[in-house]
């Protein structure tokens, strides 16, 4: 228990718990609306983008947080446009910036004379020798991650379920949409730190994911992500620590596998849960969209006095008639 005691006391473990905290809480809160919007591995193409922005910094010799967050802002900023206009659909645009962005990293850090192993650091994480400056700007980028998608989750939530339905209610979706793709790239370049680049996009989903098991809506699913990636990332952070007296254990590794663990365990509650909700509501409330022709209606004639139960549907009745619900249409039923 002292050398447990004395781990926490180093100035280095106490950078990375704050740095975990503020990655825990941003990191989710821009994929909840990633998730929404089926681009769950957009944090995957920005993590590559912002590689070349972080080869910038190291061979001009400046902050390679700060030349990856204009890069990974630019990037990003390019897949919306490029995805918006159509010209390439969502999956091409992203593997473009993948490919390029890796090997863009790869190639300036060679001709600058930099070592692979420097550039690694920030492909896989290395939140254990993050210092008070990155923590500041871990901070203070998370902050602004956080406040946003907490303060315009109306809006955000909209354009990102429905764009037809944001600008029929007044909303610049193109700016909406922007505004996602850049928290998304101040997230990665917040989380790179930690969890590393090539990682980052499992922090920004999985946690999501493991929300959407137990919540229905999405202000909880939201706020639960949140929650789930603080506890990932701090978890993650001291069983790293704690197995660093017997092996190397890489945390950001720990992190993700430990985010993964937690899914698995919360799948079975979710599957019983929806269960659970079915058995509560047998039939939704929703207009049917396909309808399959049942049976004649000199087969079985439903009303009243049928002995089947009446189950009302938009402006009809349907009936339950051997394990299946179908209604009056002309001569014959069709199946709902």
């Amino acid at each position: 228990m002292n050398e447990v005691a004395e781990l926490f006391a180093y100035p280095f473990m106490q950078r990375a718990l704050i740095a975990a905290v503020f990655v825990g809480l941003a990191a989710p809160a821009i994929g909840t609306y990633l998730v929404q919007r089926r681009l769950a591995l957009m944090g995957d193409g920005i993590g590559h983008v912002a590689v070349t922005g972080v080869a910038i910094g190291l061979v001009t010799s400046t902050s390679p947080t700060w030349t990856a967050v204009v890069v990974a802002v630019l990037g990003a900023t390019l897949i919306e446009l490029i995805r918006e206009r159509g010209h390439t659909n969502g999956d091409v645009a992203l593997a473009l910036f993948f490919y390029g962005g890796l090997a863009g990293g790869v190639l300036i850090t060679g001709l600058g004379g930099e070592s692979a192993s420097t550039l690694q650091t920030f492909l896989f994480g290395s939140i254990l020798t993050i210092t008070i400056p990155d923590v500041l700007v871990t901070m203070v980028l998370a902050t602004v991650v956080s406040v946003l998608c907490l303060g315009l989750a109306p809006q955000l939530f909209a354009v990102s379920h429905d764009q037809e339905f944001a600008r029929v209610a007044g909303l610049d979706v193109r700016a909406y949409n922007l505004l996602v793709a850049v928290l998304a790239a101040l997230s990665v370049t917040v989380a790179m730190r930690t969890v590393g680049l090539l990682l980052v996009s499992a922090l920004l989903v999985v946690p999501v994911a493991t929300a959407q098991q137990v919540t229905r809506s999405f202000r909880t699913t939201l706020v639960a992500a949140m929650g789930l990636g603080v506890l990932a990332s701090l978890g993650g952070l001291v069983i790293a620590a704690l197995a660093s007296f017997r092996a190397n254990v890489a945390p950001g590794a720990t992190i993700v596998l430990l985010s993964l663990a937690v899914f698995v365990l919360t799948w079975p509650l979710g599957v019983w849960l929806r269960r659970r909700q079915r058995a509560r509501v047998p039939f939704d409330d929703e207009v049917p969209t396909d309808h399959e022709h049942a049976h004649d209606e000199d087969d079985h004639a439903h009303g009243e006095d049928c002995g089947h139960p009446a189950v009302p549907h938009g402006d009809h009745v349907d009936y339950v008639h051997d394990g299946h619900r179908h209604a009056p249409h002309g001569g014959h039923y069709d199946e709902h």
